[in-house]
């Protein structure tokens, strides 16, 4: 006789996998988030996972490239999508016409990359995008939005946070004030690492560019301030004259006057201006969302402004804004610092037991709980005893047990596991006690 051969069960690294129990947590979260951005009259968008790499390939370039995960079937170069914008510039570019604007979507999506696995980054996530879509312009009504709805998501999320905001025009007039506009995205990304390297590298690295050092010093003094709106607003709005640099100023002004009438807490506002993200992408406003409890996490959200969404796809102007929030990592981060709620075995609240020869009897009654809450019966061939025990293993919280007294009588042990109490009620009775509890 053949050995049979075991093949060892294994995953891929970098590819999250949840008990049970805790995706239950995962999905509820996720729920959550979704009637946030319902709530914000946007519409669910489910772009294909797969897409032509012409259009995914697009506009990514650099080290996305490497990290795309591309194959061909047959004649078809195909990608598996990296984010949620390209197929949604694509989308718009597509449909334009059909479109009411602003065009308000939400997409909460698993997308790929290639890296390298590693604790908090993962080749496959779920990322909770909402953005707003206009057709050739759109007000910053809309930035002011997206802002409150991630202090609406991190609130029914019961975590706090700190949404970090500024405006890409502020640090691009700035520097051109300074006479390098032709080196702006060169300082900005040198300036971009002064957390982890150090105000002195970043300085060394500056010099590099011949930036003089009086300048040196304006550009680390600027790019480090970060504190209450109008504080760093009045310490800032008259350091340059600069016509892009007092737009940023203006645009950022207007933002907040929108949030303050949204009724958004200020004190979770914080202008920083060292946020500086996808220089060849935001256009304008830029967040990002932390933990100041956990301010190693780094950012849980981020987005802002952009005026090109469907620049490769399109000569039409579709600007745009939105935020990300990469839930995959989020959640990691949550379940590896204990700061998730105890997740529950299961998500069962009632269970039936029967005693004897009452099966049949049970799956009846098992029908007139079920459409009110999760009840199943417990119809193994195991003894009564085995049963009870299983079902406090589980934590379900209450069991009803079905004998043949209980079925000529119609009143029923309802049994609470915690306490180990017991009511007789009838079905109804029981009904309404449970429908308390809930």
């Amino acid at each position: 006789m053949t050995e049979k051969n075991i093949i060892k069960p294994r995953k891929l690294s970098g590819f999250m996998e949840l008990m049970p129990n805790k995706q239950y947590i995962f999905d509820k979260m996720i729920e959550k988030i979704k009637n946030i951005y319902l709530k914000h009259a946007f519409l669910p968008l489910d772009t294909p996972v797969l897409e032509l790499s012409e259009i995914l390939l697009a506009k990514s370039g650099g080290e996305i490239d490497k990290e795309v995960y591309r194959f061909n079937k047959g004649e078809t170069d195909i990608c598996m999508r990296y984010d949620l914008t390209v197929p949604l510039a694509r989308f718009v570019a597509m449909n334009s016409e059909q479109l009411h604007y602003p065009f308000k979507r939400f997409q909460i999506g698993k997308v790929y990359r290639g890296e390298r696995a590693q604790k908090g980054r993962f080749r496959e996530f779920i990322q909770c995008d909402a953005d707003i879509i206009g057709n050739e312009e759109l007000s910053l009504v809309a930035d002011a939005e997206c802002l409150k709805i991630v202090d609406e998501v991190f609130e029914t999320l019961n975590l706090n946070i700190i949404n970090q905001i500024s405006n890409r025009n502020i640090l691009f007039g700035y520097v051109e004030g300074l006479g390098y506009k032709d080196k702006t995205q060169s300082i900005l990304t040198i300036l971009d690492k002064i957390n982890k390297i150090g105000k002195d590298n970043v300085c060394e690295e500056l010099e590099k560019l011949d930036i003089s050092k009086e300048n040196i010093s304006k550009l680390v003094d600027i790019i480090t301030k970060r504190g209450k709106f109008q504080e760093i607003l009045t310490q800032i709005k008259n350091l340059s004259e600069n016509e892009t640099f007092q737009k940023g100023i203006s645009q950022i002004e207007e933002v907040y006057s929108y949030l303050k009438a949204m009724n958004i807490n200020e004190e979770k506002i914080e202008f920083n201006l060292g946020i500086i993200r996808g220089q060849d992408y935001y256009t304008g406003t830029v967040f990002e969302a932390i933990l100041p409890e956990h301010k190693d996490f780094g950012t849980v959200c981020g987005g802002g402004r952009y005026d090109n969404l469907a620049t490769y796809f399109t000569d039409k102007k579709f600007p745009g804004v939105g935020l990300s929030i990469g839930f995959t990592r989020l959640f990691d981060l949550l379940d590896s610092n204990d700061m998730l709620k105890d997740a529950p075995l299961n998500n069962i609240m009632l269970q039936i037991i029967p005693l004897g020869d009452t099966l049949k009897e049970c799956l009846e009654l098992q029908s007139f709980f079920a459409s009110h809450m999760v009840c199943e019966v417990a119809y193994e061939n195991r003894s009564f005893k085995a049963k009870m025990k299983d079902a406090n293993k589980q934590q379900i919280p209450y069991v009803i047990i079905i004998g043949e007294n209980e079925v000529q009588t119609q009143i029923f042990t309802l049994k609470d596991m915690k306490n180990s109490q017991q009511y007789n009620f009838s079905k109804e009775e029981c009904l309404e006690f449970l429908s308390k509890i809930k």
